[in-house]
């Protein structure tokens, strides 16, 4: 009786994780992904971008806008991108209204960064990245690394180790040549490459 009484508890659990599972949020989807890698992003182009393509490579995510303060931090990104993206790091930029200085075209906002700052490294098309619309990767974030990883402003950097697993934010004051910065990223990049000395 008791055995009978288990299999129909378990059977009824089941029958409501089918009935409930249309109804997940993205939260719960991003707390299921075990790295940054099981996400995808589209590129300023249109085109998937998933980041399991930069598999094995550390990564320097920054949701970036056209209009703010920090907007001239676009020039030491890329100066990053073309100093280490052959030891091992991939920066990608995450353009973002979500601080209401942005765009809300990705071709002028791609036009802006080629205009500007000659941006080349990989850019995806604009986000949001708090809240509950947020892109996945971005509340995966904040399970991985709590309230305090969520970006609070524009030009916040997460970085993640070649394993892709979350490391650590830094805040948008933080600029791309911070020596806290640099060293973080030695740290992350992976373990075959060397982090060039100056």
């Amino acid at each position: 009786m008791i055995r009978q009484i288990r299999v129909l508890g378990a059977l009824a659990t089941a029958a409501l994780g089918a009935l409930m599972a249309p109804f997940m949020t993205d939260d719960a989807n991003a707390a299921t992904q075990h790295s940054a890698y099981d996400f995808e992003f589209v590129s300023i182009e249109g085109e998937p971008m998933p980041l399991k393509t930069y598999q094995g490579k550390a990564l320097l995510v920054v949701n970036t806008a056209s209009f703010c303060g920090y907007t001239p931090q676009y020039k030491g990104l890329e100066a990053i991108w073309k100093t280490y993206k052959d030891k091992g790091l991939v920066l990608v930029g995450v353009p973002s209204d979500s601080f209401a200085q942005e765009y809300n075209d990705n071709a002028k906002i791609k036009k802006f960064c080629d205009a500007n700052y000659s941006i080349t490294f990989p850019l995806t098309e604009s986000n949001p990245v708090t809240g509950k619309d947020a892109h996945p990767f971005y509340k995966w974030v904040r399970e991985a690394g709590g309230r305090t990883a969520v970006p609070s402003w524009n030009f916040n950097k997460v970085l993640i180790d070649a394993e892709g697993n979350f490391v650590q934010t830094f805040k948008s004051d933080v600029t791309p040549d911070s020596p806290e910065l640099q060293a973080a990223l030695a740290k992350a990049l992976p373990k075959a490459t060397s982090f060039p000395q100056n």
